[in-house]
């Protein structure tokens, strides 16, 4: 599917979602799209959010939502998100209840109106957040934040489920690959982060400035293990949207950094980075069993880019 059929495709879903919501929850969903702390926001914890809830939705707005939802992602990445979601009953039964969390309990919101330009919408709640920002044909899709608690379940060492463990995986292969010469440039601290270092800032910080092995410093066999990093995350996205952003970075310097022990089962971090690609991964808690991944474009995230190239036609 070529890129102007997704936009395409984003606008009827978004148009059917507000269609499909009840008058109240219609006046949840709709915002302004200059209104800028309501759509330039990441919020994966348990936190109150601004938009419709599908828990209080009637089915056909939640299918329309989720319709919507898959309009931005591949198929691997839409089986991730669902199954996302679906963990938050995994962990309300680990909780006994105490924080009363639940499958139903995500948001949506629609910026501006879809059949004009620019708009965006955002599909989020607990571990999963997902805003695209639309325009013409154009589609800038970044934050996508994907997390997951517990991050695997098993049985008698079998996986039950494990959303993001090709993430992980491919982490550790990398930096099993590199020589110890290597290593020693790709891992920036002993101690992972306690999250990911761009958190919910509606910017990628100034601080996150590119650390760790330089690709250029690579291996053939090592640079192909970073390719399969960046092109798992970049997945994520419809076809037509990863081929995109794949085609955006091709040639860019990245630089891969670990920090944390390589042991399984412990705190671990890492993050890919380019000029405009940030790729975070850590897993937070003492037994290693709570990930937080997400892919930003610190120049291009909440649309900017394509927002910028819309002012500057306007001059």
């Amino acid at each position: 599917m070529s890129l102007d059929l997704t936009a395409a495709e984003m606008r009827e879903a978004a148009a059917a979602l507000l269609a499909a919501l009840d008058d109240s929850q219609r006046g949840q969903a709709a915002r302004p799209f200059g209104d800028d702390a309501a759509r330039r926001w990441l919020e994966y914890r348990s936190l109150s959010r601004p938009g419709a809830c599908l828990a209080v939705a009637s089915p056909a707005a939640r299918k329309a939502a989720q319709r919507l939802l898959a309009t931005a992602l591949g198929e691997h990445g839409y089986a991730q998100a669902a199954i996302i979601m679906a963990l938050e009953e995994v962990l309300d039964r680990r909780e006994h209840g105490a924080l009363g969390r639940h499958s139903g309990d995500y948001w949506v919101c629609v910026f501006g109106d879809p059949g004009a330009d620019p708009w965006s919408w955002r599909f989020e709640g607990h571990h999963l957040s997902v805003t695209m920002t639309v325009r013409g044909a154009d589609v800038s899709p970044a934050p996508v934040f994907f997390g997951a608690n517990p991050a695997a379940v098993g049985y008698r060492g079998r996986p039950v489920s494990r959303p993001l463990g090709p993430e992980e995986d491919l982490g550790r292969a990398l930096l099993r690959a590199l020589t110890a010469g290597q290593r020693a440039h790709a891992v920036i601290a002993d101690r992972a982060p306690h999250d990911i270092r761009s958190g919910t800032s509606p910017l990628a910080r100034a601080m996150m400035t590119p650390a760790g092995l330089a690709s250029g410093d690579l291996a053939a066999g090592q640079r192909a293990i970073l390719d399969e990093i960046v092109a798992l995350y970049l997945g994520r996205l419809s076809p037509a949207l990863a081929a995109r952003e794949s085609d955006r970075i091709a040639g860019c310097e990245l630089h891969f950094a670990w920090a944390g022990p390589a042991t399984a089962g412990t705190r671990h971090y890492y993050r890919i980075q380019g000029d405009d690609l940030l790729i975070e991964y850590d897993n937070t808690t003492d037994d290693g069993n709570h990930a937080h991944t997400v892919l930003r474009r610190p120049h291009g995230d909440f649309g900017a880019d394509i927002l910028a190239a819309h002012h500057d036609q306007e001059r």
